[in-house]
């Protein structure tokens, strides 16, 4: 599932061709997870004025309205010429004088839906419950401190929800959390407060990391120039069941929590 650094790629490279660009027309495949919230033809005409990210969410900031794209389980954008045909798999297109955005999604559990604006309508629903961005000022240790001290879940499903810091997926949470010498399981309340200042230093510093290689591609997830990310070719524990701990050579584990794997060094994390 394309995480926050596959999102946030993915919207740094629509900038240079979104960004300004009239609208001419959009096609609707088949159904995605939610409608489209607005006639298609009523888009034509429209431009788009920034290319924003909220959460895993893109955010095409019109100047009558917002379009949300969420790239769901499969889902990738991409950006090519105007005469290219669409796939089976590809169920929106949007058409500006110079580019064609499509958005391809095998297992259809994106979405594109329009909103007035980002503070109201079915914007205002997507967002209500999302936590602070990582990568923004508002993302400080005492903030990541407080929202850790107020449940014992298990401090790796706390990170999943997105409601304390918004965007640390499955892989990344794996990620941080041997990167902070934490173990998955520990209830988030027992964090100490050196645990949460190296967990805080390993949200930044695994995301922004991702970023830069382009994410992760295990499956479908492209970036708009059709290239693969890196991230995953150098993750310390993801998917690295039975391997040698990079840090003590132990074997790296694997277990289930919440339907999702889990990976871990029984030794480094605590």
């Amino acid at each position: 599932m394309p995480e926050l650094p596959e999102v946030e790629v993915t919207r740094r490279g629509l900038i240079a061709p979104l960004q300004g660009a009239r609208i001419a027309s959009v096609r609707l495949g088949k159904p995605l997870r939610w409608p489209l919230g607005i006639e298609a033809a009523a888009l034509a005409g429209r431009t788009i004025t920034d290319v924003q990210r909220r959460g895993k969410y893109i955010v095409l900031v019109l100047d009558q309205g917002v379009v949300l794209v969420h790239l769901g389980m499969s889902g990738s954008l991409q950006v090519s010429q105007l005469d290219a045909p669409a796939g089976p798999h590809d169920h929106f297109d949007l058409r500006t004088d110079h580019h064609l955005l499509r958005l391809h999604d095998p297992r259809r559990f994106g979405a594109v839906v329009w909103s007035p604006d980002a503070y109201s309508g079915m914007a205002a629903k997507l967002f209500a419950n999302l936590g602070v961005e990582p990568l923004e000022s508002g993302f400080s240790f005492e903030h990541l401190w407080a929202g850790l001290q107020k449940t014992r879940m298990p401090i790796k499903q706390v990170l999943l929800g997105g409601q304390v810091v918004v965007g640390v997926g499955n892989i990344y949470a794996s990620e941080v959390l041997f990167l902070a010498g934490i173990a998955p399981t520990k209830p988030a309340n027992e964090t100490t407060r050196p645990q949460a200042r190296r967990l805080h230093a390993a949200i930044v510093e695994v995301l922004t990391r991702s970023i830069a290689l382009g994410g992760s591609t295990l499956r479908d997830f492209v970036q708009v120039n059709g290239y693969a990310g890196a991230f995953q070719a150098q993750a310390s524990v993801y998917g690295r069941a039975g391997a040698p701990c990079q840090q003590c050579g132990q074997p790296v584990q694997v277990m289930k929590q919440g339907q999702r794997s889990t990976y871990y060094c029984k030794r480094c994390q605590k």
